[in-house]
């Protein structure tokens, strides 16, 4: 039995963009996998068809990612950026900090895992620096152990 599974809190983007996996896994793939499997008994003697092998284990990966999506959103929570506290970072909040050492500012928004992506400047309250600066406000300095070693860090702004 799984154990359940806690709340996670989207973007609006972030919403859309898993319910529309699900819709496309649910009526493209599916399909398309159900026909490769079919052509695949039609060739004859399924104890010795590759074809059908691998058609039947690319179904239960998609079931097991339908099963995964499903899971995510039915704990799925939009979270409405007017009621986000600006005065400390949590998900969803934009924190800009400085490298003490390098002096180097970055942006960032903290998100849930699906949503985390570095080029946009979004990166998962998961992740060392995301659990870092989580529940921290404005002027604290912090250190941060990330691979590359320990950097400290100061946060200098909070937005929504």
């Amino acid at each position: 039995m799984s154990q359940p599974q806690s709340i996670s809190y989207f973007t609006e983007e972030g919403l859309k963009k898993l319910k529309d996996e699900l819709h496309f896994l649910k009526t493209q793939e599916r399909h398309s996998i159900t026909k490769q499997i079919a052509e695949a008994r039609d060739k004859g003697d399924l104890s010795e068809n590759a074809e059908y092998d691998a058609a039947r284990e690319a179904q239960g990966m998609l079931e097991a990612r339908i099963a995964k999506l499903e899971d995510t959103l039915s704990n799925a929570r939009l979270r409405d950026a007017s009621s986000l506290d600006n005065s400390k970072v949590s998900i969803l909040t934009k924190v800009k900090i400085k490298n003490i050492k390098t002096k180097q500012v970055v942006e960032y928004t903290l998100v849930t895992q699906s949503e985390a992506n570095l080029k946009e400047g979004k990166i998962s309250v998961d992740s060392p620096i995301g659990k870092g600066l989580m529940g921290k406000k404005v002027g604290d300095k912090i250190e941060i152990t990330v691979p590359a070693g320990v950097i400290p860090f100061e946060v200098i702004e909070i937005n929504v």
